[in-house]
């Protein structure tokens, strides 16, 4: 959310923003219906403070004058109770046009309406080559007893599935090793819930817009992200300045209705409904330049985390029409699939200056005492079961076994190998 006072002294620049993430917004539309807003809230001030006057003065008047004043209160009673009728009808509008004015894009985002314009701005490893034909995970996993798609279906419905034996040792050994290694970085290592309220998701950006994809019960959700709890956790408070930034690494159950996604990676892990994320939450100073510094130091700490699994990638700068309503700027990690011959997301790394903290209350007192709405950012540490598809496709051996990446290895017991030959 933008401040208002910003939106109606720069309205172009909010009409740019739309354009370059092609959004439908009418800027114009907020700005005339916050113009009524606070023509009827001065209107509502003043016979508040008519009532106000006049309570006074029946206090100490006496017979005759007493009832003229009481019959002059009760119609500014009654032309008070109308117009903060009004007053909540028109701030119900203000307030949805409020949520969905989108946030300015950084000069360095590329222009374009979808995925296929984000622009690669870097390049790691060698993609490999096999002296074989190499299997897809699904093949793979289900000839080492990884995996179960028919009973996942048979439990879950569409795209369910059973993790299981090397399958299920695999993935929690990413998540332990994730966790470890951000916690060397001085992050705080947290587990927060996926069952969250409306209001967090109100609060990070991801409703109303992305009401389609979410699964829901009343005012209960289910997060797709473990970002939305972990904002949450300090709304509404005035932080210390000194204990800025705030680095987490949280982990948490996800899930997605993967609308709009229908007939798209039907089959496999790579994109289902229910999954695990380890994620990377920062706050800091309201600051761009510092912004910028950690967003390209989350974005790094996933690359390093790839070089050390030794999965080739690539790095995207996302267009604007691939950007949420909230960044500023954002990055996709795609790692290689050799059984797809491309590149495929596994990581977003994104900054959103005080986009959330707004929304959300999160302020901290700069040095000079005033209060200031923290900067937040964000970057996936590892998402599974899609990270552990590339590194079962990528380890892949002539005889269906799968080798282990060396710092995975103490995650699994010691075994440098999964699974038997089935050559």
């Amino acid at each position: 959310m933008l401040d208002i006072k910003f939106i109606r002294e720069n309205s172009d620049i909010i009409k740019q923003a739309t354009l370059k993430k092609h959004l439908n917004f009418d800027v114009d539309e907020l700005v005339a219906v916050d113009s009524k807003r606070l023509e009827i809230l001065k209107v509502v001030e003043d016979l508040r403070s008519q009532q106000n006057t006049a309570s006074e003065a029946i206090a100490k008047a006496q017979n005759d004058e007493r009832n003229g004043l009481i019959d002059s209160m009760r119609r500014v009673k009654d032309d008070l109770k109308f117009k903060e009728e009004e007053l909540e009808e028109v701030m119900k509008k203000w307030r949805a046009l409020m949520l969905a004015v989108p946030n300015i894009p950084d000069m360095s985002v590329p222009e374009g309406s979808s995925d296929t314009d984000n622009i690669e701005v870097k390049t790691w490893g060698t993609i490999p080559t096999f002296p074989f034909k190499p299997l897809d995970h699904i093949e793979l996993m289900e000839k080492q007893d990884m995996v179960d798609f028919e009973r996942g279906t048979k439990t879950a419905g569409f795209r369910g599935y059973f993790l299981k034996n090397d399958g299920a040792m695999l993935e929690m050994a990413v998540w332990q090793y994730a966790m470890s290694r951000w916690q060397n970085k001085g992050f705080t290592p947290m587990l927060v819930p996926s069952l969250v309220k409306r209001e967090t998701l109100l609060g990070s950006g991801y409703l109303p817009q992305g009401e389609d994809d979410l699964y829901k019960d009343g005012n209960d959700y289910l997060a797709g992200t473990g970002e939305v709890a972990t904002m949450f956790y300090h709304s509404d408070e005035t932080l210390d300045a000194q204990s800025l930034p705030k680095k987490y690494i949280v982990w948490s159950p996800c899930f997605r209705k993967e609308a709009g996604s229908h007939g798209k990676d039907v089959k496999g892990l790579v994109r289902v409904h229910e999954f695990y994320k380890c994620e990377q939450v920062v706050l800091c100073e309201a600051n761009h330049e510092t912004s910028v510094k950690y967003h390209e130091e989350i974005t790094r700490n996933a690359e390093e985390m790839m070089e050390e699994l030794g999965l080739a990638y690539h790095t995207v700068a996302n267009c604007g029409g691939d950007l949420g309503l909230g960044q500023v700027k954002k990055y996709d990690i795609e790692v290689w699939m050799p059984s797809q011959e491309k590149y495929r997301e596994t990581h977003s790394a994104s900054y959103f200056h005080d986009f959330q903290t707004r929304r959300l209350n999160i302020r901290y007192k700069d040095s000079e005492g005033k209060l200031r709405y923290a900067h937040s950012l964000n970057n996936t540490a590892a998402a599974t079961p899609r990270l552990i598809t590339a590194i079962i496709e990528n380890y892949q051996q002539a005889d269906g076994t799968i080798k282990v990446p060396d710092v995975l290895v103490p995650f699994m017991g010691g075994k440098t190998i999964i699974g038997k030959s089935v050559i």
